[in-house]
């Protein structure tokens, strides 16, 4: 893949330090370590958001089947009966 791109940061000495070191632990460049590092932040954050976002439209489509329910189905009232006879008609 070709790196047509550039990201610069300004950093401490202190941080810098940090960075450098755990790169070194990890056998890596300080720039392979800091692009892979932030490159899995990326993934987190979106994982994160996408997560929260279909979990909040999931939210809203329970509220609206609890206030709104549908009819039951041919499908449903034969499970139903099933579950009466099979389950509660066991007891």
């Amino acid at each position: 893949m070709l790196k047509e791109e550039r990201i610069e940061a300004r950093v401490t000495h202190q941080q810098k330090q940090r960075i450098a070191r755990a790169a070194t632990l990890r056998g890596r460049s300080i720039t392979d370590f800091v692009v892979s590092c932030a490159a899995a932040a990326a993934d987190q954050a979106i994982q994160e958001h996408e997560a929260v976002r279909l979990s909040l439209q999931d939210s809203k489509r329970f509220i609206q089947a609890i206030l709104h329910p549908p009819k039951p189905n041919a499908l449903l009232m034969a499970a139903a009966k099933r579950y009466a006879r099979e389950v509660v008609g066991a007891k």
